[in-house]
C-alpha cells in the first residue's frame, strides 16, 4: 500500500497503518499504544508524522466529530458516514443509502464542485441506551 501511494516504506509507517487497520476509529493515543506493541521505542512524533503522511496519501481517513478528539480509520475511498454515541463517544460506520459520493445534493452549490458530503449521526450506542 505504501509503495502504491509512492511513499517510502518505514517501520513506523507500517506499524501505524497496521494499528489503524486493527483498531478502527482509534484515537492517536490508542494508535501510539498499539504501535509501541510492535516498536517499543517509537516516538509520539513519529506516529503523528506517520498519521499525517498516511492521511495525506489517502491511506487513512481522519474523523473528528464535534467535541471529540480525532480518530483514524482505514476505510477510505468509499462513501460512508459515522454514528457517534453521545454518552461514551463510540463511533460506528454508517453506509450511505444513496451510493456514490456525494450522497446528498446541496440546494445551492454556490459554484463549488462538491465531491463529498459528511454526515454525523448522534445518539446512544446499545451499551449506553436505557433498557426497555
Amino acid at each position: 500500500m505504501l509503495r502504491d501511494a509512492a511513499l517510502r516504506v518505514t517501520r513506523p509507517r507500517v506499524a501505524v497503518l497496521s494499528a489503524v487497520h486493527a483498531h478502527p476509529h482509534a484515537d492517536t493515543e490508542a494508535i501510539i499504544d498499539a504501535v509501541r506493541g510492535r516498536l517499543p521505542k517509537v516516538s509520539h512524533q513519529a506516529v503523528y508524522d506517520s498519521l499525517r503522511t498516511l492521511t495525506a496519501a489517502g491511506l487513512v481517513r481522519r474523523v473528528q466529530p464535534s467535541g471529540l478528539v480525532a480518530r483514524y480509520e482505514s476505510r477510505v475511498g468509499d462513501n460512508h458516514h459515522h454514528i457517534v454515541c453521545r454518552s461514551c463517544g463510540a463511533i460506528a460506520d454508517a453506509d450511505c443509502r444513496a451510493g456514490a459520493a456525494p450522497c446528498l445534493t446541496a440546494a445551492d452549490d454556490r459554484g463549488f464542485a462538491i465531491d463529498e458530503a459528511e454526515i454525523v449521526y448522534w445518539g446512544l450506542c446499545p451499551g449506553c441506551s436505557p433498557s426497555p
